[in-house]
């Protein structure tokens, strides 16, 4: 995402907090609902004054973006993406892709096209790498770990995925039931975690927002790349203290001296997804786990704390296990004809565009495959189409359309609802929009026009931060979330309405790079001046709330900066020696 502006003088210099990862919380719901609205209304960016962030940025200490765990035994994993030649077309029809068979080579191929390195860029004397799943200011806050049981060529147990080498870390080392490989079915599990000052160092006290964003997005990578494989992926939704320990996030001697991860999600991968669902205790897995490493530091020196995100994160954590969903039918999905690239060709070459042609049109007819994929539901069918089949929780965050230049459709405001019912609750809280039917949409795109407004490209790069990436775009999205009565009695759902944004803005990168497109997040916006355009401010404001924005265009390329490769076959064995 573009960076957010300089902001005004915050607090002093301090040492950063490390809340323990196994760290408990206070109050009843109704108390942390008002501790994660207060933080929301506290972190929004103003026309008179962005929230709390840094004053000055030393991108010489930037945070190391590559953890490691030294002492823990590295597996480097195999780079198949290049022969993979499964087309993109073929991931979103039901059955078209045979499951592989969990090996080494496949939990390769799913890390290199979710988490891995993508390429490698320089601008004279700087460098830095690109990643499959996108992140605010390429900071990547995101930790991947993989569980594995009875997988041909890795160990049983808990690995961390080190992105720069493309390699598993054996954090835990877990008995095979009978000492065999083949003795119990292969099990994958994929966990997420966040290190939150990766995101503080350079976004202050909006950060957490980021995070919540980029676990979204990194949702949306791992059922792409699963669904190369034939796969289906399952969340695992375990309380907070679980995940933690499944992880090894609450082993505080492991992260002595270092920053502490926040255990967010845990998903397992199916690679027969007609068996029913294990019912194993997964505490169980590592309750005897030997284990190793000690997580490194990726900031020695940090200039500024934010503890509002310590209270937030405590705040929004869920308590207790719920029963794992049943996987949702996957529905299919219609493509243009000229969709047939290879998909791992695709995913690795997203990158979110830094400027756009402003001369760039679309044909609506090109725009309306985008639109139909931002639906967790099809018309003809009970399923959901990929990768929404992944999110079984209520849909609760809809799309605000605002097209540039679109032929066949009127620059304006536009409004999705992503799901029927929300439609009515949209319209009683925008009654003076006029709310017409588009017909030229498909009967899947469910398409509201609610404003004409012909010059809106220089409103948009205002309530954008003044950023150009919002005029010059060929269409914006502004994402907007019903707050209540979603977080009053259920506070971790506030990061629940982050990462579906986010998980739509994957949605559109992919969209856009398969058009022939690209696409950018916009984490820096005006929120209450967004609400005030769109009509919001008076219902209560805090109701329907903007959590994201996202722009499409035609990328313009700047000549100056070169590209790599991802992996150095030398530089990665190197670095996974002892």
């Amino acid at each position: 995402m573009p960076a957010s502006p300089p902001t005004a003088p915050c607090a002093p210099p301090s040492a950063q907090s490390q809340p323990g990862a196994d760290a408990g919380h206070d109050g009843e719901p109704a108390a942390r609902a008002a501790t994660v609205l207060a933080y929301h209304a506290r972190t929004k960016h103003r026309l008179e004054r962005y929230a709390a962030g840094p004053e000055t940025l030393d991108w010489d200490a930037q945070p190391d973006p590559f953890r490691r765990f030294a002492g823990a035994p590295a597996t480097l994993l195999p780079l198949p993406g290049d022969g993979d030649d499964t087309p993109w077309s073929r991931i979103f029809a039901p059955g078209a892709v045979a499951p592989r068979w969990p090996s080494r080579d496949s939990v390769g191929l799913l890390f290199e096209l979710s988490f891995a390195l993508s390429a490698w860029k320089q601008s004279g004397p700087d460098r830095w790498a690109l990643r499959c799943t996108p992140s605010s200011g390429n900071l990547h806050p995101t930790e991947a770990y993989l569980l594995t049981r009875g997988v041909a060529d890795l160990e049983d147990g808990l690995h961390h995925y080190a992105p720069r080498e493309h390699a598993l870390e054996l954090r835990a080392r877990t008995a095979r039931p009978d000492g065999k490989v083949g003795a119990q079915a292969p099990r994958l599990l994929v966990g997420l975690s966040s290190i939150h000052w990766r995101e503080a160092w350079k976004y202050g006290e909006r950060a957490f927002r980021y995070c919540q964003l980029d676990i979204g997005h990194a949702i949306g990578a791992l059922r792409y790349a699963a669904a190369v494989l034939g796969w289906r992926v399952q969340a695992q939704p375990l309380g907070h203290a679980a995940i933690a320990r499944l992880l090894g996030l609450d082993r505080a001697g492991d992260f002595t001296g270092a920053e502490r991860e926040e255990a967010e999600a845990l998903f397992e991968l199916r690679y027969a997804p007609d068996e029913p669902a294990s019912k194993e205790d997964l505490l169980a897995w590592i309750a005897d786990a030997a284990w190793s490493g000690r997580a490194s530091r990726i900031d020695a020196r940090p200039m500024y704390r934010w503890p509002v995100i310590d209270e937030v994160a405590l705040a929004s954590r869920r308590d207790t296990h719920a029963a794992v969903p049943s996987l949702l039918p996957l529905a299919a999905r219609h493509l243009p004809p000229d969709t047939d690239k290879a998909a791992a060709a695709l995913i690795r070459l997203r990158r979110s565009a830094q400027q756009f042609d402003r001369r760039a049109r679309l044909d609506a007819e090109r725009f309306w495959p985008i639109a139909a994929a931002l639906m967790p539901a099809t018309v003809d069918a009970a399923g959901a189409p990929l990768p929404w089949d992944v999110w079984t929780a209520p849909v609760r965050v809809h799309a605000v359309l605002f097209p540039h230049r679109i032929d066949g459709l009127a620059p304006g405001a536009y409004l999705l609802p992503r799901e029927a019912s929300a439609h009515l609750a949209l319209r009683a809280a925008l009654p003076q929009l006029a709310w017409r039917r588009v017909e030229a949409a498909p009967p899947e795109v469910p398409l509201y026009e609610m404003a004409a407004t012909p010059t809106l490209a220089g409103t948009l790069r205002t309530l954008s931060c003044h950023q150009a990436i919002g005029a010059d775009a060929i269409f914006v999205v502004a994402l907007l979330a019903e707050f209540h009565p979603a977080i009053d009695g259920e506070p971790w759902r506030y990061r629940e309405l982050l990462r579906e944004a986010g998980l739509v803005g994957q949605v559109l990168y992919l969209e856009a790079e398969a058009a022939g497109l690209r696409g950018t997040g916009i984490g820096c916006y005006f929120d209450d001046s967004v609400h005030a355009l769109l009509g919001l401010a008076g219902n209560p404001p805090s109701r329907w709330q903007v959590v994201y924005h996202f722009s499409v265009g035609l990328p313009l390329i700047d000549p100056r900066i070169t590209t790599e490769a991802p992996y150095d076959r030398y530089a990665r064995q190197e670095a996974t020696r002892p």
